[in-house]
């Protein structure tokens, strides 16, 4: 009898155990689960910032464009496929004064040391506008893109 009572606590502890032991991996698992959603998140932000990215630089516009009705939304820097050299500026162009005309680009590094110019010839359209500058410019970060 004496051995019944015993394995009958022995039971009821184990069942016990065994109860408070699932609901402690159910929490871990869930736990696990958000820190790899976050994860996912951060990766995906990452991954994204990369393929529409403006490199940290920035955009000056002539006190001359704005009065003619030109204004600049968002942008990005694309790379050249065969050059591997971050030479394209996919620009969104305001044009609410119906400018038509000349569009000039200067790239300068961080310090202020020209990297590239290019001229793009503007219609009345607002749109998004690809300024390709020469193959052998690279738009480094933090470069200033200044449009006159």
């Amino acid at each position: 009898m004496k051995k019944a009572l015993v394995l009958g606590i022995a039971l009821s502890l184990a069942i016990a155990c065994k109860k408070e032991t699932e609901d402690k991996a159910r929490d871990v698992i869930n736990e696990g689960g958000k820190a790899v959603e976050k994860t996912a998140d951060k990766v995906v932000d990452e991954v994204s910032a990369h393929f529409e990215d403006s490199r940290g630089c920035k955009l000056e516009l002539s006190e001359d464009l704005k009065n003619k009705g030109i204004g600049t939304g968002k942008f990005y820097i694309e790379k050249d496929t065969v050059t591997k050299k971050h030479n394209k500026l996919v620009i969104y162009l305001i044009n609410d004064k119906n400018y038509k005309g000349a569009i000039n680009f200067k790239v300068s590094d961080k310090e202020g040391v020209e990297t590239g110019r290019t001229t793009l010839a503007a219609d009345a359209a607002t749109g998004y506008k690809d300024v390709v500058f020469d193959s052998r410019t690279d738009i480094e970060p933090k470069s200033t893109i200044s449009i006159y």
